[in-house]
């Protein structure tokens, strides 16, 4: 199964799954492999907005509605736990 997958800086690439009933997990696993990504810090995102979850590594890749040369996917990260208790603050203010 060849999956479009983008990461939000704007790259992407396909990555192609042996398996017919493969599960995420294996998605995640193809993408870590192919592009030297850390697979525990992945978020996947489909085209339609829905998120899978850690929880749906079990699920295979067409019960979350990814299929064959038809889906994209789109990948985020977690942020990286260094322990700081430094937090971003996005403020919003009118113009003038």
């Amino acid at each position: 199964m060849m999956v479009a997958v983008e990461v939000m800086t704007g790259s992407l690439f396909h990555v192609n799954v042996e398996e017919d009933n493969a599960k995420v997990a294996d998605l995640k696993r193809a993408i870590a492999a192919q592009q030297k990504l850390p697979f525990d810090r992945m978020i996947l995102l489909l085209g339609d907005g829905c998120c899978i979850s850690d929880d749906d590594d079990d699920l295979t890749l067409d019960e979350c509605g990814i299929h064959d040369n038809g889906s994209r996917i789109y990948l985020f990260f977690t942020p990286i736990d260094d322990g700081s208790s430094d937090d971003f603050i996005f403020t919003w203010w009118e113009a003038f």
